[in-house]
């Protein structure tokens, strides 16, 4: 099930339905046609696990689907940047480019963003819009910081004698796309299965933050970024897929809960303490949190 209540500035949770009728503050947190935007991005109305969800942990997918939970408007406002950009780019295709289309296999089922001549004279490109921020534009890059000499070395303080340096960019560090590239590359083989030839993979990604002083400081200096992305076994695509689409069945069948998400899943454990909306449901959480509190008292 999607999220049944909101959670309000003032930290009480209330019914979404019960918030968008009347709100129990004595001023809304935000206008009440965003409200209703923000409500009906959370219950899209799809039967099964979309390649999306698939690419998080199974047990958080779990979670979403057979438990009543609450989120905070503010934090799920970046679901309606990226439905915005996805609008805009509708209304500018025509009849040589295909977009918004959901296609599905035995296993799961994705909606591509953008397929045609999108980025050059070549025919059969498949093209992701993506909202993002620079911290994970940056990642996806390849971009980090070097400490370069300058010739010169301190003349007083602790560090006398020691030579001066400044920060230099470097772009040639590994490029962390994993989930875009899974993601893209199951968009890529559902196309092909229907006929489709794919060509080309190329994410286009949008800077939210762009205008920050922190995005600078991370190298990102334009709002948008074309990213190109490499092709992956089908057979990896079906094996990844297919076994994550299994444990969920399974698990929503017995009704017994999935192992907890991997590391990589979770963000190494970040998710759990902070970003995942259904956190207060999951015992290994919970867990994680208590035991920040035990260390943070020692």
């Amino acid at each position: 099930m999607p999220a049944t209540k909101f959670v309000c500035p003032s930290g009480r949770s209330i019914t979404i339905k019960r918030c968008l009728a009347a709100c129990p503050e004595k001023q809304r947190c935000m206008f009440l046609p965003t409200l209703r935007a923000v409500a009906e991005s959370l219950d899209r109305g799809i039967k099964g696990a979309t390649v999306t969800e698939l690419i998080g942990g199974v047990r958080e997918i779990y979670l979403k689907k057979k438990t009543s939970y609450a989120v905070a408007p503010q934090d799920v406002l970046y679901s309606l940047h990226g439905q915005a950009v996805h609008t805009i780019h509708e209304e500018h295709t025509s009849g040589e480019i295909l977009g918004e289309i959901r296609l599905k296999d035995r296993i799961t089922s994705g909606k591509f963003d953008l397929y045609g001549k999108i980025i050059d004279g070549e025919e059969g490109v498949l093209g992701d819009l993506k909202v993002t921020s620079s911290y994970k534009l940056a990642k996806a890059l390849g971009i980090y910081k070097v400490d370069v000499p300058t010739g010169e070395v301190y003349k007083t303080g602790a560090r006398k004698g020691q030579p001066k340096t400044r920060k230099e960019f470097r772009y040639d560090g590994v490029r962390h796309v994993w989930d875009w590239a899974v993601q893209l590359n199951y968009y890529r083989m559902l196309l092909e299965q229907s006929g489709f030839e794919v060509k080309k993979m190329f994410i286009q990604a949008l800077c939210r933050d762009s205008c920050l002083k922190t995005a600078a400081e991370r190298g990102i200096d334009k709002q948008v970024y074309i990213i190109p992305i490499n092709r992956i076994s089908d057979r990896w695509l079906l094996r990844y897929f297919g076994k994550k689409s299994k444990m969920l069945k399974s698990a929503l069948r017995t009704r017994i809960l999935p192992p907890p998400c991997s590391i990589k899943e979770t963000w190494q454990g970040k998710k759990c303490l902070e970003y995942c909306e259904v956190r207060g449901k999951c015992p290994h959480a919970a867990a994680m949190v208590e035991l920040l509190k035990v260390g943070n008292a020692g």
